[in-house]
């Protein structure tokens, strides 16, 4: 049965990069972590401050944001990576033949500038944003813009995917912009373990139980890019323009789960959705200790005990999923194993329950329910204007639309592209690109709701 290798898996080649990086003294700072810099000072991931976690445009300074919770899930992402690595090193020798001076350390960058990134995409709103930009497409008023595309590249529209969104932020250079390069070069290694559904979305299989067939990667147009990056790798093929995963893809996913379910969760109760005392017999058995044991601890807040278990359950469950990975690993490697980590844990049932309360009491919360409502208003009505500008640019206000549109979103002097596919996928990224207040702001402007201030 063919098999992945470790020795193709890691990789420090830098996606398109024209060129020659700066040589550095990887004993001080690697490539991985060279990638995980690199992404923190970048635009779009400075976005994520001002985009949907838990609840839209929060008041509560406790409460996350697409940011902090990046920023979390990298630190769990790291932990997970460093205690896998340090076994792959004892384990597979050839690593280090390969790779001469690769530390655990080296796993545990990758794996942390991938989660860092892995909500890079997401537009305003949330998920609820997706659901608004893929139904905008799939209404009447888009119909016209779709003509002449391609049912692959129709189905990237229909169901819009921020994990695409994201790939295409990190790997594609705007026709307005000519670095020579292409997105932020990051290294193979951590694209593909950044790529959670390494598919296009013509390949997604509905009603799969496999992790990595239930959603898609990239668009069409990076459909390339990421066959360029799996070949390199040595990624096992799972199907025309698939592949199974880049086994620390498991890792991220991993750790996005641990840090959804469970800090999600804490959000709830600071927020007064969810009362502690249900909060502390939801999450008492994921401690793992016997019933009835008493704190050594005094606490005067129940916050600050909610913050104490949260910090040990995630302990624990970074532990055991660290654990199931490494039990897995064979199976990982040949591309058999395509299951969450998190649905392996022993307490999956606790799990589970955290995540049903949090549906019912936090995500379908009346005014969260409100605003990503408003979010389909707002995203819709942002596509058709601006869409209607670039399609059709010298018709009255469209004109003014156009002007609105950064350069980088348009062609080189901005002279729009002659594809359409490509127009719309331009235009898109803007739209989705937005920061929550940033994109109901400019559709209030443009609807006359609102007027800029004059400076």
């Amino acid at each position: 049965m063919p098999q992945m290798k470790w020795e193709r898996l890691i990789s420090k080649k830098r996606f398109d990069a024209q060129t020659i990086e700066h040589a550095t003294d990887e004993s001080v700072r690697g490539e991985f972590q060279r990638d995980y810099d690199r992404l923190v000072f970048s635009t779009p991931f400075r976005r994520l401050q001002n985009k949907t976690q838990v609840m839209p445009m929060p008041e509560s300074d406790f409460v996350h944001n697409r940011l902090t919770h990046s920023l979390e899930t990298s630190c769990v992402g790291r932990s997970l990576g460093r205690m896998v690595g340090k076994t792959l090193l004892e384990r597979h020798p050839g690593i280090l033949e390969t790779h001469a001076g690769m530390l655990e350390s080296d796993f545990g960058d990758m794996v942390a500038a991938a989660c860092l990134t892995h909500d890079i995409g997401n537009p305003p709103f949330g998920h609820s944003g997706e659901d608004a930009i893929s139904s905008f497409f799939r209404s009447p008023e888009a119909a016209n813009f779709l003509v002449g595309l391609t049912p692959a590249q129709i189905a990237d529209l229909h169901n819009f995917e921020g994990n695409a969104a994201g790939f295409r932020i990190l790997t594609h250079t705007h026709p307005g912009q000519s670095d020579g390069s292409c997105g932020m070069r990051l290294t193979y290694s951590t694209l593909a373990t950044f790529t959670k559904y390494p598919r296009p979305s013509d390949a997604v299989v509905k009603g799969t139980k496999r992790a990595s067939e239930k959603k898609y990667g990239f668009f069409q147009a990076e459909q390339a890019h990421f066959k360029k990056i799996a070949e390199s790798l040595g990624m096992l093929p799972a199907g025309e323009h698939a592949y199974h995963r880049h086994p620390m893809a498991f890792l991220v996913e991993a750790a996005d789960d641990i840090c959804y379910r469970i800090i999600d969760f804490e959000d709830g109760c600071r927020l007064g959705l969810i009362p502690f005392e249900q909060a502390w017999e939801l999450l008492r058995p994921l401690l793992n200790e016997k019933p009835g044991k008493p704190s050594s601890i005094t606490f005067h807040d129940p916050r600050e005990q909610l913050a104490l278990w949260r910090a040990r359950i995630i302990n624990n469950l970074v532990y055991e999923c660290a654990d199931i990975f490494l039990d897995h690993e064979e199976e990982i490697l040949n591309g058999t194993f395509d299951t969450s980590l998190i649905n392996l844990v022993q307490q999956k049932a606790a799990l589970d329950e955290i995540k049903k309360i949090s549906i019912d009491r936090i995500y379908r919360h009346r005014p969260v329910l409100e605003i990503e409502a408003a979010g389909f208003e707002v995203l819709g009505g942002l596509l058709e204007a601006f869409l209607k500008a670039v399609f059709e640019p010298s018709a009255g206000r469209h004109r003014k639309y156009l002007d609105l549109v950064p350069d980088q979103f348009l062609g080189p002097q901005r002279q729009l592209s002659e594809h359409p596919y490509e127009k719309i996928l331009n235009i898109t990224d803007f739209i989705s690109g937005l920061t929550d207040s940033s994109a109901i702001s400019l559709f209030r402007k443009i609807k006359g709701i609102e007027l800029p201030r004059m400076y």
